[in-house]
């Protein structure tokens, strides 16, 4: 991937900050309720619990929690996991530390004009997009060990290869799977929104990790996501693994959102 540090980014900081708060993940099977908050109920495969996140409300930040938690009650569910995002109102942040809510991770907001990345992707690492079913299957091998779900049956897999093949072929989504010689270790998603590529799902098996395999899987869905028209890459990297690449790839650090647990 040619470019290099400095890139100007063809987004403001304001508007790549608005458009990390409105992505939510709404998985296949998932319930969800958006009224003071975003609510995601995911399903069983995916660990089951609540995701909360996208606060707007003229109530306090008590009575918000107070509400989500009552929705995650009446879901049958005992885990509700928040996200805080900077463009909250109100900040939930200081009632859950308050609850005792426990602070289980952090990622930060990356972003980067498409064009602008300089990704060092070493030999031996190839990267190519998802479009057979075997190509699904190797996917679910990997994201089942590393995201700690359960495997698609025949009929899933089946779903899974028409949604990825059906919305790469609208231009609006593409998932890329990296080998390490010839073996399948690395996969990553990318969906176009409004000009942006949103860059989700990275998970690399354990073995594998520190090879190159997860720059193999940024470099190529930056790739195709240039051809898809996409001017800004927007990413939430993990402080502890992705982060660092992210930074040295030319990614421009923008904020953070952290993630908090509470058992109902």
């Amino acid at each position: 991937m040619t470019g290099g540090h400095g890139a100007q980014l063809l987004h403001t900081t304001e508007e790549i900050l608005r458009a990390s708060a409105q992505w939510v993940w709404f998985p296949r099977g998932s319930e969800q309720e958006k009224t003071d908050l975003q609510l995601v109920r995911h399903p069983e495969r995916f660990g089951g619990g609540v995701r909360g996140s996208q606060v707007e409300s003229e109530a306090d930040a008590a009575d918000v929690l107070d509400h989500a938690l009552a929705r995650t009650r009446a879901w049958g569910e005992s885990e509700l996991v928040f996200w805080t995002n900077a463009s909250d109102q109100p900040d939930l942040e200081p009632e859950l530390r308050r609850r005792g809510a426990e602070h289980i991770d952090t990622v930060a907001v990356f972003a980067c004009p498409v064009e602008g990345a300089t990704v060092d992707v070493p030999d031996g690492v190839t990267a190519e997009v998802v479009r057979t079913l075997d190509q699904v299957r190797e996917v679910d091998a990997i994201n089942v060990p590393v995201w700690q779900q359960q495997p698609l049956d025949d009929e899933g897999l089946r779903v899974e290869f028409e949604e990825v093949t059906s919305t790469f072929e609208a231009g609006t989504h593409v998932r890329v799977l990296a080998r390490l010689d010839g073996e399948a270790v690395s996969t990553g998603g990318c969906t176009i929104v409004e000009g942006f590529a949103r860059l989700w799902g990275a998970a690399t098996i354990e073995r594998a990790r520190g090879r190159g395999a997860y720059r193999a899987v940024l470099a190529e869905r930056l790739r195709v996501s240039a051809s898809l028209g996409a001017k800004t890459a927007l990413v939430k990297g993990r402080t502890a693994t992705s982060a660092p690449i992210l930074a040295r790839s030319g990614f421009l650090r923008l904020g953070e959102e952290r993630g908090y647990r509470l058992t109902v």
